[in-house]
């Protein structure tokens, strides 16, 4: 399995800002994958760790469309709908997303929320990779320029968030939640 490149400009070159996307979408799909297998038997620290990783995941991923490849996609497509609705679904995601992290998995609605937010992402994806990213390649979206800047703009983020990007996410995983960056319980830290 290859390495992941924080911001190479040899690796944007390899690939093109929707294949970016399509394997963060992969990479979130499965996080919530693991989180659904973690309800039942899973303790509440490996359930803390995968919704970490889920919130930081979704929030850099939010943050490079929003101010990079949407307006591209925007300016080059005539569909101002499916571009509104993308951006109030991220605005959704966020919502729960920062309710989440202010949580504990032994929290009510804990379990609820991750299971809405990984449904929502779902139909989010479904929208992004039907309908948007076939109208932004056939309208000749400059791809490759775009992950160039993704990438940067993604390494720029890591840093802000305090994250490692030479980290695995299973590294991140096998770390439980001891690596917050100051992400989760902003207002609550007394709880463990």
């Amino acid at each position: 399995m290859p390495t992941k490149s924080t911001g190479s400009t040899a690796d944007a070159k390899s690939r093109d800002a929707i294949t970016m996307l399509m394997a963060d979408h992969k990479k979130v799909k499965k996080l919530f994958s693991d989180f659904d297998k973690l309800k039942g038997s899973g303790s509440d620290e490996e359930k803390s760790a995968v919704v970490e990783q889920i919130c930081q995941e979704l929030t850099i991923h939010a943050e490079l469309e929003e101010e990079i490849f949407y307006p591209a996609v925007r300016e080059a497509v005539d569909d101002g709908d499916l571009m509104d609705e993308a951006l109030v679904e991220h605005a959704g995601a966020k919502v729960l997303i920062a309710q989440l992290q202010d949580m504990d998995p032994e929290d009510d609605l804990y379990d609820a929320k991750v299971t809405v937010l990984g449904e929502q992402i779902n139909h989010h994806v479904e929208e992004e990779e039907g309908e948007m990213f076939p109208q932004a390649k056939k309208a000749g979206v400059d791809t490759p320029d775009l992950a160039e800047q993704m990438l940067q703009r993604k390494t720029a983020l890591l840093q802000e968030m305090g994250i490692n990007d030479g980290e695995s996410e299973e590294g991140r995983k096998e770390a439980g939640s001891t690596g917050n960056k100051g992400s989760r319980k902003k207002a609550g830290a007394g709880k463990a």
